[in-house]
Order: C-alpha cells, then sequence, then structure tokens
C-alpha cells in the first residue's frame, strides 16, 4: 500500500542492525560515507530515511508547537518535562529541548545535496532529472527542519556539509536567526528554481504518496510560512496564491463541504493535505510516533485541550447547534470530552484517534494517524494573517477567506464593520480561526511567538495576556516575568549539545550568570 514507507521500514532496520553492512561502513554518528553512494537506490534510501528522522521527531516537534501555548494542556504530572514546557520552567537539562533528530534529518538532506550529483556520473539509469527531483526533497527537508529550530532556539548551528566521517568538525557555532532564515529561504528558491519539483509522485502502492513527500505545492507552503514569519507579506501572499490558484489537476485543493471535513484525518492524505508524515499500522504495523499514541482518548489521558481552549470549542458547538446544522471540527471533529461533568472543562484529542463516527466506541482501527504539517486552510489563513499586518487595504479579503473556513465549518460568516476595527482586533479574529480550524496541529506556539515579535515586539504585551489568560497551571505572575525576557521565548539549549559542541553558546536566558527578569 505504502511501498515508500516499506523502504523506510529496511533504512531504519538497517541503521539499527549491527550485522548489516551499510553499517559496516558508517561512523559512530550514524552518517553515510561517500563509499555508500554508488545507484539511484543509494540516494532514494536516504531521502528515505529523512522522512524517517521526520517521523521520529514528530512528538517533541508537537509538543513545542502547542504546550507554551496553552490551548493543549500536558496533564501527565507536574514534574514532567512536558508540564515545565508548558509552564516556561525548563531547564538545560530537560530532554525535550534535545535537537540530535531534527539535525538527523538535516544530515540527510546535506547527504543527498552533496553526493546525489555525484551518482549520477556512476550510475546511468539515474538521469539528471531523477536526481535534481530528490535534490528537491532534500532542500525541503533541510529548510523545513531550519525553520523549527529558528523558531524554537532562535539561534542555533546551521549546518550545511554532511557528517559523513570522524574528521568532521563537530563544535559549530551558533548562527543568527537572520542568516538562518536568509539560508531557508535560498534553500526554498534553489529547489524551485530548479524546475524539477514533483507536483505529484506516481506510486501504485501509495495513494497518498503525493501527500507524503514534498512536492512543489509543499515548498510553496513552506515559502509563505518562512515569509510570514520574517515579516515580508508579500511574499507570503504571493507563495500563498500559488496554492489557492492552482489549476493542476493534482493541485492541493481546499474542501468546501463541511461533511466531508473529518476526512483530512481519516483516512488522511486528503485533496485539501499538501505535506503530511505517513503511518500505517495495517500493512507494515507502523504506529510509533503517530499522533495516535500520544493523543489518547481516556479521563487521564496526558495530552488533553485546556480549560480555555474548551470554552472556545464549547462556544462553537452551540453556535452551530442554534442556527440548527451539524457540527463539524469541534465536538467529534477536534475533541470529545472526557469524564461525567456536564461541564466539559476538559477534552481529549478526537481527530488522530476518532473517526467520522461520532461515538467514543468507533475509534481508528489501528493507532496510525499522520501528521499534517501544511494544509490548504492553513496556507489560506497565512495570507488572511499577511493581508492584515500588511495595511488595511487587505482587511476585506482577509475578512473573506476567514469566512469561507467558518463556512465550511458550518458557523455564519462574522459580520463586522472594519472601519471600526484596528489591527490587533483583526489579528486576534485571525488567531481565533487558527486556534480552533488548525487545534492540537503543532501550530499553535508559532502563530502567538509571531504576534508577539512582528512589528518590533508591537504587540508583546497583548501576547504575554494571551498566554497568562490561557494558562491555568502557572501563576500569573510568574509567565508574566519570565515572558518579559525576549528569549525566554525560545528552549534552552540542551546540555549535552554545549558539552559535545565547544562553540555553542546557552540562550542567554538560560545562561548561568544571566538575569531572569
Amino acid at each position: 500500500m505504502k511501498k515508500i514507507l516499506y523502504i523506510l521500514i529496511i533504512i531504519s532496520c538497517l541503521l539499527l542492525s549491527s550485522c548489516s553492512d551499510w553499517l559496516d561502513i558508517l561512523p559512530k554518528n550514524e552518517q553515510v560515507t561517500d563509499n555508500f553512494w554508488k545507484s539511484k537506490e543509494d540516494v532514494e534510501a536516504v531521502i528515505v530515511s529523512g522522512y524517517y528522522y521526520m517521523r521520529q521527531a514528530s512528538e517533541e516537534l508537537i509538543d513545542w508547537g502547542e504546550l507554551r501555548g496553552a490551548s493543549v494542556y500536558y496533564f501527565g504530572g507536574t514534574g514532567s518535562q512536558q508540564t515545565k514546557l508548558q509552564n516556561f520552567q525548563l531547564i538545560p537539562a530537560d530532554p525535550i529541548s534535545n535537537w540530535a533528530t531534527v539535525y538527523k534529518v538535516i544530515n540527510m538532506a546535506n547527504s543527498v545535496i552533496n553526493y546525489a550529483p555525484g551518482v549520477s556520473e556512476i550510475d546511468p539509469t539515474y538521469s539528471n532529472g531523477a536526481m535534481n527531483s530528490h535534490l528537491t526533497e532534500a532542500y525541503f527537508m533541510r529548510a523545513l527542519m531550519n525553520f523549527y529550530l529558528v523558531r524554537n532556539f532562535k539561534e542555533a548551528p546551521l549546518i550545511l556539509e554532511p557528517y559523513v566521517t570522524d574528521r568532521a568538525p563537530f563544535s559549530i557555532a551558533k548562527s543568527d536567526e537572520e542568516e538562518i532564515i536568509a539560508q531557508i529561504k535560498t534553500d526554498i528558491l534553489t529547489a524551485i528554481n530548479s524546475n524539477a519539483a514533483k507536483e505529484f509522485f506516481v506510486n501504485e502502492d501509495w495513494a497518498g504518496a503525493s501527500k507524503g513527500r514534498a512536492t512543489i505545492w509543499a515548498l510553496y507552503a513552506l515559502m509563505a510560512e518562512v515569509s510570514l514569519w520574517s515579516e515580508d507579506y508579500d511574499e507570503c501572499i504571493k507563495y500563498a496564491d500559488y496554492l489557492i490558484n492552482a489549476t493542476a489537476p493534482r493541485r492541493p485543493a481546499f474542501i468546501t463541504t463541511p461533511s466531508q471535513w473529518f476526512s483530512i484525518f481519516n483516512p488522511g492524505n486528503s485533496n485539501e493535505s499538501i505535506f503530511e508524515l505517513n503511518w500505517d499500522g495495517t500493512t507494515y504495523n507502523q504506529t510509533s510516533g503517530s499522533p495516535s499514541n500520544y493523543f489518547n482518548i481516556a479521563d487521564n489521558a496526558s495530552r488533553q485541550f485546556s480549560e480555555t481552549m474548551m470554552n472556545r470549542l464549547v462556544t462553537e458547538d452551540e453556535e452551530i447547534l442554534a442556527s440548527g446544522k451539524e457540527l463539524v471540527r469541534s465536538l467529534y471533529g477536534a475533541y470529545v470530552p472526557v469524564g461525567e461533568t456536564d461541564e466539559y472543562t476538559a477534552g481529549c484529542i478526537w481527530k488522530y484517534r476518532g473517526t467520522e463516527v461520532q461515538d467514543q466506541g468507533v475509534m481508528r482501527i489501528n493507532s496510525d494517524a499522520n501528521w499534517i504539517i501544511y494544509r490548504m486552510a492553513d496556507v489560506m489563513l497565512m495570507k488572511a494573517e499577511a493581508l492584515i499586518w500588511k495595511d488595511e487595504s487587505g482587511w476585506q479579503e482577509a475578512m473573506d477567506i476567514i469566512n469561507k473556513i467558518r463556512v465550511r465549518a458550518n458557523l455564519e460568516p462574522m459580520d463586522i464593520t472594519l472601519s471600526e476595527m484596528d489591527e490587533e482586533s483583526m489579528l486576534n479574529i485571525v488567531l481565533y480561526e487558527r486556534d480552533i480550524e488548525l487545534a492540537a496541529e503543532g501550530k499553535r506556539w508559532y502563530d502567538l511567538i509571531r504576534f508577539g515579535k512582528s512589528k518590533n515586539y508591537k504587540y508583546k504585551n497583548s501576547f504575554i495576556t494571551i498566554i497568562t489568560d490561557n494558562n491555568a497551571t502557572a501563576n500569573d505572575s510568574w509567565i508574566r516575568s519570565v515572558l518579559q525576557n525576549n528569549y525566554a521565548w525560545y528552549l534552552p539549549i540542551n546540555e549535552r549539545e554545549l558539552e559535545v559542541n565547544t562553540l555553542l553558546t546557552q540562550n542567554p536566558y538560560y545562561g548561568v550568570t544571566s538575569e531572569k527578569n
């Protein structure tokens, strides 16, 4: 069914098996050497291993993108590293800040970028077209992983060469945010301008191949978000429009029918999807790392929606039910209630465990839901946000986009008088819509931090207020004092990384001598 994922299992086994011929030529850091690169199949294998490590990183990446935003809460213990993350109490010793798996993906991408051109000179069956297509996937992987690093650490080592021998330099200093963002954009543009990125992948055994591998559409989505993050609003709108206005037969397309919304998550790989990490429990017994496994449906589930998020979801329920329409993305969409209370003060995340049947007894047969990194509603809301940030002339178009998504959710369009609105009020509307539509998809914290830092921290105080209003597990005064320090918005560099990389310096907020305001 999903042939490439079968190859992925083989690759992961090769990496872990002590009797593997491949492992015999690997240095201790488990990266491939130049002795490996002999055929197009070798290149494909390393590409697949990049996707494998993305899947391995998925739980941490979703936690990084959610828990500090306080729409999704960790209830697994007050002393857990996840609770410390959501309460801004992490220390460098906490493993959750370890970026090792992210850099494994980057190393796989660097290896392909470095060695694939040489393979084309050795293997006569490896065409330039196939090589360049592989390179576009590698550039996407490197850009996406560096984007996660810059959003979570602000400054990090920018690694552009593969670690293929023990002679490679291990101590590398951090690059600043501007340099990393510039490299991310360069990588994306290199891939796009090669004209080799595929619109879709053909695989008769895997219907989701075009959603599970990086296509031209994934590159557009990533560039739109990177441009939004770096306050290049015209570029964000341009790349979002490449998706929104596309006419290609195999383009991603916004699902307009409310009853089809849940198909985005089950079975997944829907028309709306642009890029998602795939699992397959039926054919290959692949469930490890799937969001299905850490978003449980139980009274004591470790990750649930917070009380304030539940208030937002239940308010949407009430509005839709009052209109006589069916619920779409709230009850039995985003969440299901837990416990025997009528107050719905907590709710389990349904989209990764449930089915279109509105019954907690009818859940997915296998815990193998995909993690959607980009889909059309996300990109449309990126454009809406960029239009709002840009100037008032785009506010009506932004509201048209937001209302299109609301109508898909069986809500009435918002009827507001734009002349009575200001920029912050408009931004709050799009932030609210992203919170509900993209609930538990690893987006919330990045949306908030973008709101807080843009235009020279124009809305920093409002950002902090959002966090304190939503966080019920940490003291308000503590959160306010912590978040006054801009570097506290980012993660500490794990102490293990500081030990092995002597050129690294700690995030100033977490430094031994730093003053924590």
